[in-house]
């Protein structure tokens, strides 16, 4: 499932070829995603022009002229590939899962420009589009999330008082989204080996140095994966014909078996599989 950083990654691919580009026709194959997309959403999207592409946790927020916003989520499969006439792309796709190509099956929504084509692929359907139609709604519907890692809300105060009397362990709220916003399994195990605190710790026995240094690794590894690229498992390339290059510096994260990377540690990296999750995490080191 695409994290906060491949999202991004998304976004800027996004961003970069449609921003101030008007919407001339939007085809909808199957409407059928995790939430049914609505009869009139042709139509209400038709000739509108992108002001720009934000994202906000794993959300695609596309910003309309008139103030109406499109979010799209990913899901669990769902991929953006961009179709260029003047300039054709080698790889279509704008993130690092599944094919760097346009598949041929499950391109279940078209939206056409002038020149290009923006088409949304998902073979498991747990994705989704939705329109908000003021600024209001869009700030009361992301009102039940945490901040995220990089917002100044998340900070020493806000984490530690959250943490009061909580007796889930540290990963399941790094991976609860009322908590922190977009941060998932791949980035939630290396945090924490950053850190040096062993996922099933409670986060009640966390201490105030423990807590500063998840709200630092938290900022500094989505960071890095960013810069990266993301993490791409299967190596594949965006539409610039970059690699997703963050599994290369993966210390935990499905490195079961092998030695810890941690200098003058000699531990072993564990796997655990905890609700249909797998957590990677130092034997040794993480306290």
């Amino acid at each position: 499932m695409p994290e906060l950083p491949e999202v991004e990654i998304v976004r800027q691919s996004l961003n970069k070829k449609i921003k101030k580009k008007s919407i001339k026709k939007v085809i909808i194959r199957n409407r059928n995603l995790r939430f049914k997309i609505p009869s009139d959403f042709e139509s209400f999207l038709k000739n509108k022009k992108i002001i720009e592409v934000s994202r906000f946790s794993k959300y695609l927020i596309i910003h309309f002229q008139n103030e109406d916003y499109c979010l799209i989520h990913l899901g669990m499969s769902g991929t953006i590939h961009i179709l260029d006439k003047k300039k054709p792309l080698k790889f279509t796709n704008t993130s690092f899962y599944h094919s760097p190509f346009l598949p041929k099956k499950h391109n279940h929504a078209e939206f056409v420009f002038d020149s290009l084509k923006v088409i949304y692929n998902d073979p498991r359907r747990f994705g989704f589009f939705e329109i908000i139609k003021n600024y209001q709604d869009l700030q009361r519907r992301f009102k039940s999330m945490g901040p995220e890692p990089f917002s100044d809300k998340f900070n020493l105060n806000y984490v530690f008082n959250y943490f009061k009397n909580k007796n889930k362990d540290i990963k399941s709220f790094l991976l609860d989204q009322r908590f922190v916003s977009g941060i998932g399994n791949i980035y939630a195990s290396e945090i924490l080996f950053a850190s040096k605190i062993n996922p099933f710790k409670k986060a009640k026995r966390l201490s105030q140095n423990e807590c500063l240094n998840i709200i630092s690794n938290s900022k500094k590894i989505l960071k890095q994966a960013i810069d990266k690229g993301g993490s791409s498992i299967r190596d594949f390339k965006d539409i610039l014909g970059n690699e997703g290059n963050f599994q290369k510096e993966f210390k935990v994260y499905q490195q079961d078996g092998t030695d810890c990377k941690r200098k003058q540690c000699k531990g072993i990296i564990k796997k655990k599989i905890t609700s249909n999750r797998s957590t990677f995490f130092c034997i040794s080191c993480q306290k």
